[in-house]
């Protein structure tokens, strides 16, 4: 991790924290927070704190429980009641271009959840995590698959929906039920339209998609095992970040090509994306979601080429940010397919407000980059 003491606004020992010194991070930011016109770099010394495990470990919070009520059920993306038939389904996991030739998004606004990672050459694709599309002839452009993604489409037990992958994830394929637009049965969940050029006017299709499904033989509901991902607040009740939290109002990950960032409206409690200088519509209109997170993995390359290896299973360090306000946090992945669970200072893993999540993936070299106001 780089440090650059001209950007230290507030610095946070995070293993200092784990071992209770809590009281002295929250001084320094008191303290700090009078600079507040000025973007907020927060650095952490996670060198230390991902090495040390906490000498004791609180009982996690108890979620609610998961109960059908006049025909909807919590969502394991949302956390919202929705319709049982929705809820109930195994969500589609659709990788996305965001090349500007592909704009807008197609099905964008209706994912739960969200990633966003870096490919070669310093782009960036999505992985639209889908249970609301029923009604959805559009969704697209539709690209290529990399290793990292079939692991993010594993958390949630989504099919992994892509056209064509790289060389280095054609193994870890078999670890996903997944529909390839270049491959067998895949094919025919997908279409070209005229209004694009090749490669990017591969679409997919509500319909399609569960024709597809049902001739694979996949199953449509999740599996017996599967308990969800995320920890959400309970019906009527909202997270407010307290200990440790800084002015998060506008805040960006810092990646370079597509220059995001996302604000935050009071009047709708939301984060709306920008990028490229501009709002960032999707198919139905500009995106916005109630969670961000950003997620620091270490990267590298495949042997000689500009295909990206990143690392999702050793944890690291982040972000969560939600009601105009960030505070730091932790990662841990379970096992090799497991789910990844956030924590805080003292360990408990993050509750996160219920609606939308948009996930940043960055390089733990690129910590520096990331900026709050």
């Amino acid at each position: 991790m780089r440090k650059n003491g001209t950007y230290i606004i507030l610095t946070v020992f995070l293993v200092v924290c784990l071992f209770g010194c809590k009281k002295k991070a929250q001084e320094v930011a008191a303290t700090e927070n009078t600079t507040a016109s000025e973007p907020t770099r927060i650095e952490l010394d996670v060198t230390q704190a991902t090495e040390t495990e906490p000498e004791t470990e609180e009982e996690p919070t108890e979620p609610e429980e998961r109960i059908q009520v006049d025909g909807k059920i919590r969502s394991y993306l949302t956390g919202e009641m929705v319709d049982v038939e929705k809820a109930d389904r195994r969500p589609m996991a659709v990788i996305l271009s965001n090349d500007k030739a592909a704009w807008p998004q197609y099905g964008i606004n209706r994912a739960g959840v969200v990633y966003e990672a870096p490919v070669e050459g310093g782009m960036n694709r999505y992985l639209a995590i889908l249970e609301d599309y029923d009604d959805l002839e559009r969704i697209g452009s539709v690209r290529s698959c990399r290793t990292y993604y079939t692991y993010f489409a594993r958390e949630f037990d989504a099919v992994c929906v892509h056209f064509g992958q790289s060389t280095f994830a054609v193994p870890y394929l078999k670890n996903v039920d997944h529909i390839n637009g270049i491959e067998g049965l895949g094919g025919a969940a997908f279409y070209r339209t005229k209004d694009r050029k090749s490669p990017h006017n591969a679409y997919t299709s509500f319909e399609k998609l569960q024709s597809v499904m049902e001739k694979m033989g996949y199953s449509n509901t999740y599996g017996a095992d599967y308990k969800g991902h995320y920890q959400f607040a309970r019906n009527g009740e909202q997270v407010e970040l307290q200990n440790n939290a800084v002015a998060a109002l506008k805040v960006s990950p810092g990646y370079s090509i597509n220059d995001p960032w996302f604000e935050y409206h009071e009047e709708d409690g939301l984060y709306h994306r920008y990028q490229h200088g501009k709002v960032h519509e999707g198919s139905e209109g500009p995106i916005t979601v109630k969670n961000i997170i950003f997620q620091y993995c270490s990267m590298g390359h495949y042997a000689t080429t500009d295909y990206l290896d990143i690392d999702v299973h050793t944890g690291q360090y982040g972000y969560y940010i939600t009601n105009g306000k960030a505070v730091p946090l932790t990662w841990k992945k379970d096992g090799e397919f497991g789910v990844t669970h956030y924590y805080d200072f003292d360990n408990n893993e993050i509750t996160l407000n219920q609606g939308k999540t948009w996930v940043c993936i960055v390089s733990t070299r690129d910590f520096d980059k990331a900026k709050f106001q």
